[in-house]
């Protein structure tokens, strides 16, 4: 005896379509997804070149004190009171006000609180190594290296100096003078090997150079500026 089909065909119809699988519709990538790398390369890109902008400032640096130009005076950046590397810029310091290289030692520093006091801390070192406390002068509103370099020409009326500092900071030192139109060249300071902070030290430059790049852009002056101390006064 033939099969016999009893559903009915609205139900046979049914069964068809149930037993048909829908074809894979692929969905297009959202904008989003190719707006979020853009919004992160793009800064990224930026700011290395900023980085490289800052710290391509290599030619005027010096390690041997017999081969760097004399200039008349030296700006000493602190690096904390009795760190390695305060100590360090002191002696190089020192090593150019001997040798003839300038005629006075700037310390510029952070003396934001009482008891602590980066431009004594490094004059007194200068002192004991036998340089005369009249050709030594302090800083005190050294905050940053943009204020230091701002204060040197505005406060102590310095336009030809020497900045003296570990290799890592000179290049945006030196960059910063220059936008400042101060005829600056670097003495390296690293006389000693200051362990796994140097690591920490390569990488803070990339924030510091983004930072410097916009204190010379917006024109900041110093958190202090102050009347004008010239180190060399002029004859009345």
């Amino acid at each position: 005896m033939p099969w016999l089909n009893l559903s009915s065909p609205e139900e046979s119809s049914q069964s068809k379509d149930s037993s048909t699988v829908a074809p894979f519709v692929r969905k297009r990538p959202s904008t989003v997804l190719f707006l979020l790398p853009i919004g992160f390369l793009l800064p990224l890109c930026f700011c290395t070149f900023v980085y490289w902008q800052v710290n391509k400032e290599t030619s005027q640096i010096y390690s041997n004190v017999d081969s760097i130009p004399s200039r008349p005076a030296a700006l000493v950046f602190g690096a904390g009171v009795g760190s390695s590397e305060a100590r360090d810029r002191v002696l190089a310091a020192v090593a150019l006000y001997k040798n003839a290289k300038v005629k006075k030692l700037v310390m510029t520093g952070d003396n934001g609180e009482i008891y602590y006091n980066e431009p004594i801390a490094m004059k007194r070192q200068a002192l004991e190594l036998g340089v005369p406390s009249s050709d030594v002068i302090c800083d005190y509103a050294g905050f940053r290296t943009y204020d230091s370099l701002y204060r040197a020409r505005d406060v102590f009326d310095l336009n030809s100096l020497i900045l003296v500092s570990q290799r890592f900071h000179l290049p945006r030192a030196l960059y910063i003078a220059r936008n400042l139109g101060l005829n600056a060249i670097g003495f390296c300071a690293d006389r000693s090997s200051y362990g796994n902070i140097s690591r920490w030290y390569d990488l803070r430059e990339f924030g510091a150079a983004q930072a410097a790049w916009l204190d010379l852009l917006s024109r900041r002056k110093p958190r202090y500026l102050g009347a004008k101390e010239p180190v060399f006064p002029s004859p009345n």
